[in-house]
């Protein structure tokens, strides 16, 4: 299925689903203050944020104004493209010139950190890359022993070390062997943190120095890993983290089980980075890029 139907099947699934009363608000009638309210009061509802609803709500109101549109059911279309832009970001950066592109996933406890690494290390495979995943998240054994199951179903190599090991040192030895391999991508998993333990956000600033050092200009890709459901509280995560490690991506993961989807514009809004990927289900195929106008016409339509 394609992005909209696959969003749409996830709505259908869940009982929250503010989108039942967008619908009815753009089913007819004319555009007015009653309407406008109405809408401003449905997005927030559906996490897209307060601060980027009233941008959306006006720049409606204007794009509306100019194309002289006084019916709702048309104004339904204006607010996808005006989402779509909004969600559009800048292309893809080119591969370094020297192997291995290097991406580091970071996110909170939870946010599906460990099966995206994989399932993105499927996709680079899928186009003949050699892939190295980096098992950085040594707080939990499961993790390890998670990743190293994930990793042999992508067909991807793995470098790991003992739980309670210092997460630097397991990157430090991995860019090592990932370059005498001439490996095409590495794909490092870090540990859960909350954005609010300082002290887990200096171990993550340590782990960003040494990739830097042992190859200048990694990490090439920082990834921020938000679960979509975790709602409005996902726009404070995203802060904190790109405070500590400059995110260039989002993934949405779990996109598929929420009704809530507004997050998505709210925190690319907030962070002005593109979102990459969104995680649709649990298999290494149902990670998918984001296409922003695909996912503005699921969210409204």
């Amino acid at each position: 299925m394609s992005l909209v139907a696959r969003f749409k099947a996830g709505l259908a699934r869940s009982k929250e689903g503010f989108l039942r009363g967008i619908d009815l608000l753009f089913r007819g009638g004319e555009l007015d203050d009653e309407f406008y309210e109405a809408l401003e009061e449905s997005l927030i509802l559906g996490d897209v944020g307060v601060e980027t609803t009233l941008k959306l709500i006006e720049r409606l109101r204007l794009e509306t104004k100019r194309r002289k549109v006084t019916e709702r059911s048309r104004a339904r279309e204006i607010l996808i493209e005006e989402i779509a832009a909004m969600l559009s970001g800048p292309a893809e950066q080119p591969r370094p010139a020297e192997k291995p592109l290097v991406i580091l996933l970071i996110g909170v406890n939870g946010s599906g950190k460990t099966t995206t690494a994989a399932k993105l290390a499927h996709r680079y495979r899928s186009v003949g890359d050699r892939v190295l995943l980096v098992a950085g998240d040594t707080f939990r054994a499961a993790a390890i022993e998670q990743l190293q199951i994930w990793a042999k179903r992508a067909d991807a190599d793995l470098i790991s070390q003992q739980p309670g090991s210092d997460p630097s040192a397991v990157f430090y030895d991995a860019l090592n062997a990932a370059r005498a391999r001439q490996t095409d991508v590495v794909i490092g998993d870090t540990a859960g943190r909350l954005h609010t333990r300082v002290n887990l956000m200096e171990e993550l600033k340590k782990i960003n120095r040494v990739i830097g050092r042992l190859q200048p200009g990694a990490p090439h890709r920082v990834l921020l890993v938000i679960d979509a459901t975790t709602g409005h509280n996902g726009i404070a995560q995203a802060a904190h983290f790109n405070e500590a490690v400059p995110v260039d991506g989002l993934i949405l993961t779990k996109l598929d089980g929420t009704a809530r989807g507004g997050i998505v514009v709210a925190i690319q809004d907030l962070l002005k980075v593109p979102v990459c990927y969104v995680g649709m289900g649990e298999q290494l195929e149902d990670l998918l890029p984001f296409d922003a106008l695909d996912f503005a016409n699921a969210l409204l339509a």
